[in-house]
């Protein structure tokens, strides 16, 4: 064996997988779902029964949880889909840098400024005139797959 001692660089998580597997059939309206590689939400489910070739499929359509973009999938019943770990955070809100970034208070009193502010345009202004009129203000974070956005605000009063 070599005496040289190895170096590694870890650029991997804990190995926690972003999805979990679910039968097709069990997957229901308002669940979560992986199609094309993006995190979803069911809106739509819709079963057509046993053909003449075997499995019975379910229909699901499903919108984007970040981008908002309608998607839609057919998988037979009886088969395994992605279904992705979705989190949802509250932090408050303490600072909205110029560049767009917001900076928020986790629980454990650390700040995290990785995220941006939302693209949805009613959201948006919320933030920022609820920040102008100097309210105390919890967003909600979306979190699945890798990804993280603002989805929800709510207002805590002033400060």
């Amino acid at each position: 064996m070599s005496d040289e001692e190895h170096q590694f660089e870890s650029k991997a998580d804990a190995g926690a997988s972003k999805t979990y597997p679910q039968q097709a059939g069990t997957i229901r309206k308002n669940g979560y779902i992986v199609i094309k590689g993006r995190p979803c939400k069911v809106v739509e489910v819709s079963t057509s029964k046993t053909g003449k070739h075997g499995h019975a499929k379910c229909h699901f359509v499903a919108i984007d949880i970040f981008t908002a973009k309608k998607l839609e999938d057919i998988v037979p019943s009886s088969h395994n889909c992605d279904v992705p770990h979705v989190n949802r955070t509250d932090y408050q809100l303490i600072d909205i840098s110029e560049d767009g970034f917001v900076s928020l208070l986790t629980d454990n009193g650390n700040t995290k400024d990785d995220l941006k502010l939302p693209t949805d345009d009613s959201l948006l202004t919320q933030i920022k005139d609820g920040f102008a009129d100097g309210k105390d203000l919890v967003v909600s974070v979306m979190s699945a797959m890798g990804e993280e956005q603002i989805c929800a605000l709510k207002d805590i009063g002033p400060k």
